[in-house]
């Protein structure tokens, strides 16, 4: 189907959330958010927390938000979203093409509801991604049945044609947040593809990005979450400039809190990163690991993500000798968010070794924690992690060797890990917590509201 049918069809497409546990507005306002509380519709097409930033996202925001008195509904897909502090979630279930154990299913026909589940099976069957444009679509026809029950919707990267027309097809003004252009991602993966028939499968994985290109221009207030984020969409996006507003994000600080009772393993090195994912640079890590073992036989390293069984790391971890047995690389996957801090509380050194990221909530949340952070330069790695030598050590991305001589570094001095952890988590403190994001947010929220002549919620009674 062409992109100008899918947009035809969707135009042929034509219980207020709970209050409980809401703040007073005297509470908000001391909070730092002025006005009218705001109903407010969160979109999230991918939510799990697990899987990648936008689920914690949509975690953090949505539970600081409600907490500034405003009323917050999730409304996502599989995998959903873990919510906090009572906001309420909608589903909004897709067919779940990429489930666990049996991803790439074929649906039994029993499972088709309409032509949007057989558009998105389409999809998967010719090589696409199609969540970002059905889950749009169904978001679409969502809203249009609750007309008049949210003050702004918010859209979480969906960028789906489903979600074009303005507050006229929606029922209220639309803020998207892009984390970063997806197209950095294609470019990355392209450069990494060993031959035609992976570039190929690859450019048809990505096509929902020329989708993604030709709604983010018709966007009237996009967020994003960093200076060099906001570049990137300028430039690989073709978003006009006055229509994007950085609104940093950033940790958990009460969990993500230093605690010297979790004993520090020695030659602890922790990261956060998907080993098939090239953009995070895992594989640079592994050779510089290889490198410092050499001269710290305790150096090991614990890597929150996704073992590869296959690919350029998991060859590179057998050919340097790092494999079953050495006890150098250790996997772990689905922990809770105690058990993740008490992780990063324990090792000496947190590493990002991303060749971009659009922010970096590992960084933010391990130096939260107050444990010394090496990270690369990579897209806004430094806006985050700041000045090398102060909160931080930097190195450039996609060097093993820079990386190695900054973790030998580290591991052999103790007092440069206890300077640079407490000026880190000193640093995360003054700019980058969820109530600041969330404060930002709502600001933006009004200025669509107001660009658009809305009407914002009553007053809560009584204030």
């Amino acid at each position: 189907m062409t992109a100008e049918a899918v947009q035809a069809a969707a135009r042929a497409e034509a219980t207020t959330p709970s209050d409980h546990g809401r703040p007073s507005r005297s509470e908000a306002t001391a909070h730092g958010d002025h006005g009218r509380p705001l109903r407010i519709a969160m979109l999230t097409y991918k939510g799990n927390p697990f899987c990648g930033g936008q689920g914690v996202y949509i975690r953090h925001l949505s539970r600081e938000l409600a907490r500034l008195g405003h009323t917050v509904e999730v409304i996502g897909a599989q995998p959903y979203p873990v919510l906090d502090g009572g906001v309420p979630l909608t589903e909004l279930p897709s067919l779940d093409l990429y489930r666990q154990p049996d991803p790439f299913r074929t649906p039994k026909r029993g499972e088709y509801r309409d032509w949007v589940d057989a558009l998105e099976v389409g999809t998967m069957w010719t090589g696409g991604f199609p969540e970002p444009l059905t889950f749009s679509l169904r978001a679409r026809r969502h809203l249009a049945a609750r007309r008049g029950q949210f003050d702004v919707i918010h859209d979480n990267q969906t960028l789906g044609y489903g979600l074009l027309g303005g507050p006229g097809a929606l029922g209220a003004p639309l803020v998207t947040t892009i984390h970063h252009p997806i197209t950095v991602d294609r470019r990355l993966d392209l450069a990494a593809a060993k031959d035609w028939k992976r570039r190929a499968s690859v450019r048809r994985w990505y096509g929902f990005t020329r989708m993604q290109k030709r709604v983010a221009r018709r966007l009237p207030s996009v967020l994003t979450v960093s200076g060099s984020s906001r570049q990137e969409i300028v430039d690989d996006l073709g978003v006009r400039p006055d229509r994007i507003h950085v609104v940093p994000i950033g940790a958990d600080t009460d969990l993500f809190s230093p605690d010297p009772a979790v004993p520090e393993v020695p030659g602890r090195i922790v990261t956060t990163s998907s080993a098939d994912v090239p953009l995070k640079g895992l594989i640079h890590l592994v050779e510089a690991l290889a490198k410092v073992r050499t001269e710290h036989p305790d150096a090991h390293l614990v890597v929150v993500g996704k073992r590869a069984d296959d690919g350029p790391v998991a060859a590179a971890i057998e050919r340097l000798g790092l494999g079953a047995g050495s006890g150098a690389i250790e996997f772990v996957k689905g922990i809770t968010d105690g058990e993740l801090v008490d992780l990063v509380r324990s090792a000496q050194v947190a590493c990002v070794p991303s060749l971009y990221e659009g922010f970096s909530l590992p960084a933010a949340e391990a130096m939260a924690t107050g444990t010394p952070l090496l990270a690369t330069t990579g897209g806004a790695i430094p806006e985050v992690a700041g000045p090398d030598g102060e909160t931080c050590l930097a190195v450039p991305p996609g060097d093993a060797g820079a990386l190695a001589t900054g973790l030998l570094r580290l591991l052999g001095d103790e007092e440069l890990r206890r300077r640079l952890g407490a000026a880190g988590r000193e640093r995360v403190l003054a700019r980058f917590t969820w109530r600041q994001a969330a404060i930002g947010t709502a600001e933006r929220y009004r200025e669509a509201i107001a660009l658009r002549g809305g009407r914002t919620a009553a007053p809560v009674p009584g204030t």
